[in-house]
Protein backbone atom coordinates (compact mmCIF):
# COMPACT_ATOMS: atom_id res chain seq x y z
CA UNK A 1 0.00 0.00 0.00
CA UNK A 2 2.74 2.35 0.57
CA UNK A 3 4.35 1.69 -2.90
CA UNK A 4 1.47 2.56 -4.30
CA UNK A 5 1.09 5.70 -2.37
CA UNK A 6 4.50 6.44 -3.51
CA UNK A 7 3.69 5.73 -7.08
CA UNK A 8 0.79 8.11 -6.82
CA UNK A 9 2.71 11.04 -5.30
CA UNK A 10 5.94 10.51 -8.14
CA UNK A 11 2.85 10.79 -10.42
CA UNK A 12 1.33 13.74 -9.49
CA UNK A 13 4.97 15.60 -8.96
CA UNK A 14 5.91 14.69 -12.10
CA UNK A 15 2.56 16.20 -13.71
CA UNK A 16 2.89 19.84 -11.25
CA UNK A 17 6.60 20.13 -12.64
CA UNK A 18 6.45 19.77 -15.83
CA UNK A 19 2.81 22.08 -15.95
CA UNK A 20 4.68 24.74 -13.66
CA UNK A 21 8.07 25.23 -15.86
CA UNK A 22 8.27 26.88 -18.36
CA UNK A 23 12.95 22.52 -22.62
CA UNK A 24 15.71 22.69 -23.51
CA UNK A 25 16.73 21.17 -26.63
CA UNK A 26 18.89 18.23 -26.22
CA UNK A 27 21.03 17.41 -29.26
CA UNK A 28 23.06 14.47 -30.18
CA UNK A 29 26.17 14.88 -28.57
CA UNK A 30 25.36 16.77 -24.92
CA UNK A 31 27.08 16.53 -22.33
CA UNK A 32 26.80 17.77 -18.71
CA UNK A 33 27.61 17.08 -15.26
CA UNK A 34 26.69 17.66 -12.01
CA UNK A 35 25.36 16.81 -8.41
CA UNK A 36 22.55 16.09 -6.24
CA UNK A 37 21.01 16.48 -2.58
CA UNK A 38 19.20 13.09 -2.12
CA UNK A 39 16.57 11.59 0.04
CA UNK A 40 16.11 8.06 0.06
CA UNK A 41 13.71 5.64 2.25
CA UNK A 42 13.74 1.90 2.44
CA UNK A 43 11.75 -0.52 4.48
CA UNK A 44 12.67 0.75 8.13
CA UNK A 45 15.53 3.20 6.94
CA UNK A 46 15.55 6.90 5.50
CA UNK A 47 18.05 9.55 5.09
CA UNK A 48 19.63 11.94 3.22
CA UNK A 49 21.81 11.86 0.53
CA UNK A 50 24.86 13.44 -1.95
CA UNK A 51 25.12 12.63 -6.01
CA UNK A 52 27.59 13.26 -8.51
CA UNK A 53 26.27 12.53 -12.56
CA UNK A 54 27.59 12.39 -15.92
CA UNK A 55 24.83 12.41 -18.77
CA UNK A 56 25.57 12.22 -22.34
CA UNK A 57 23.08 12.40 -25.43
CA UNK A 58 23.75 9.57 -27.47
CA UNK A 59 20.40 10.72 -29.83
CA UNK A 60 18.48 13.80 -29.67
CA UNK A 61 15.77 11.98 -27.81
CA UNK A 62 18.19 9.40 -25.91
CA UNK A 63 20.17 10.17 -23.14
CA UNK A 64 22.49 8.02 -21.07
CA UNK A 65 23.39 9.09 -17.36
CA UNK A 66 26.10 7.63 -14.91
CA UNK A 67 25.59 8.36 -11.20
CA UNK A 68 27.45 7.61 -8.03
CA UNK A 69 25.22 8.30 -4.77
CA UNK A 70 26.16 8.14 -1.26
CA UNK A 71 24.07 8.39 1.92
CA UNK A 72 24.88 9.93 5.38
CA UNK A 73 25.38 7.59 7.96
CA UNK A 74 22.39 6.73 9.94
CA UNK A 75 21.94 4.86 12.47
CA UNK A 76 25.38 2.75 11.96
CA UNK A 77 24.38 2.42 8.33
CA UNK A 78 25.62 3.96 5.47
CA UNK A 79 24.69 3.53 1.62
CA UNK A 80 26.26 3.70 -1.55
CA UNK A 81 24.91 3.39 -5.12
CA UNK A 82 26.50 3.32 -8.75
CA UNK A 83 23.77 3.52 -11.28
CA UNK A 84 23.56 3.86 -15.06
CA UNK A 85 20.12 4.98 -16.73
CA UNK A 86 18.39 5.30 -19.84
CA UNK A 87 16.52 8.20 -20.35
CA UNK A 88 13.73 9.23 -23.10
CA UNK A 89 13.49 13.36 -23.57
CA UNK A 90 10.34 14.53 -24.17
CA UNK A 91 10.38 18.32 -24.66
CA UNK A 92 7.58 19.99 -23.26
CA UNK A 93 7.77 23.61 -23.26
CA UNK A 94 10.40 26.08 -24.05
CA UNK A 95 12.92 25.40 -21.04
CA UNK A 96 11.54 22.13 -19.81
CA UNK A 97 12.01 18.14 -20.45
CA UNK A 98 10.67 15.36 -18.69
CA UNK A 99 12.07 12.19 -19.17
CA UNK A 100 11.00 8.38 -18.09
CA UNK A 101 14.37 6.96 -16.93
CA UNK A 102 15.53 2.78 -16.26
CA UNK A 103 18.60 1.55 -15.31
CA UNK A 104 20.83 -1.06 -13.56
CA UNK A 105 23.16 -0.66 -10.69
CA UNK A 106 24.95 -1.68 -7.97
CA UNK A 107 23.90 -0.24 -4.61
CA UNK A 108 25.94 -1.13 -1.05
CA UNK A 109 25.58 -1.08 2.35
CA UNK A 110 27.44 -1.16 5.59
CA UNK A 111 26.23 -1.78 8.96
CA UNK A 112 27.68 -1.39 12.24
CA UNK A 113 31.61 0.41 13.37
CA UNK A 114 31.84 2.08 15.95
CA UNK A 115 30.94 1.57 19.62
CA UNK A 116 27.68 1.41 22.00
CA UNK A 117 28.05 1.94 25.93
CA UNK A 118 31.37 1.01 25.73
CA UNK A 119 30.85 -2.37 23.38
CA UNK A 120 32.43 -2.90 19.97
CA UNK A 121 29.27 -3.28 16.77
CA UNK A 122 30.83 -5.25 14.13
CA UNK A 123 30.73 -4.18 10.50
CA UNK A 124 28.71 -6.14 8.43
CA UNK A 125 29.24 -5.35 4.36
CA UNK A 126 27.12 -5.76 1.56
CA UNK A 127 25.95 -5.01 -2.02
CA UNK A 128 23.01 -5.85 -4.59
CA UNK A 129 22.63 -5.36 -8.24
CA UNK A 130 19.53 -2.69 -8.50
CA UNK A 131 16.89 -2.20 -11.20
CA UNK A 132 15.55 1.32 -11.41
CA UNK A 133 12.61 2.82 -12.98
CA UNK A 134 11.90 6.66 -13.00
CA UNK A 135 11.16 9.76 -14.10
CA UNK A 136 12.32 13.46 -14.23
CA UNK A 137 12.42 16.68 -15.26
CA UNK A 138 15.05 19.79 -16.65
CA UNK A 139 14.67 23.17 -16.71
CA UNK A 140 17.21 25.13 -18.47
CA UNK A 141 18.00 28.05 -16.54
CA UNK A 142 20.94 29.36 -18.55
CA UNK A 143 22.37 27.94 -21.85
CA UNK A 144 24.97 26.38 -19.78
CA UNK A 145 23.26 25.28 -16.27
CA UNK A 146 20.13 22.92 -15.49
CA UNK A 147 18.01 21.84 -12.46
CA UNK A 148 16.41 18.37 -12.75
CA UNK A 149 14.33 16.37 -10.06
CA UNK A 150 14.20 12.82 -10.39
CA UNK A 151 11.93 10.40 -8.81
CA UNK A 152 13.59 6.16 -8.80
CA UNK A 153 12.34 3.18 -7.66
CA UNK A 154 15.15 0.75 -6.96
CA UNK A 155 14.44 -2.69 -7.02
CA UNK A 156 16.14 -5.47 -5.08
CA UNK A 157 15.94 -7.94 -2.76
CA UNK A 158 13.71 -4.78 -1.35
CA UNK A 159 12.56 -1.31 -2.73
CA UNK A 160 14.16 1.76 -2.38
CA UNK A 161 12.22 5.23 -2.91
CA UNK A 162 14.24 7.71 -4.07
CA UNK A 163 13.84 11.57 -4.70
CA UNK A 164 16.89 13.61 -6.60
CA UNK A 165 16.93 17.18 -6.61
CA UNK A 166 20.10 18.62 -8.99
CA UNK A 167 22.10 21.07 -10.91
CA UNK A 168 23.73 19.89 -13.82
CA UNK A 169 26.41 22.66 -16.20
CA UNK A 170 26.51 21.74 -19.79
CA UNK A 171 29.83 21.54 -21.42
Amino acid sequence: MKTVFLKRVAIVAIAVLTMSLSAAAQKKGDMDAGANLLYGSTSGWSNLGLGAKFRYNVTDPIRLAAEFDYFLKKDYLTMWDFSVYGHYLFPVADKTVVYPLAGLGVVGSTAGGGSLMGYSIPSYSSSDFVFTLGGGADYEISPNLTLNGELRLKLKSGTMFVVAVGVAYKF
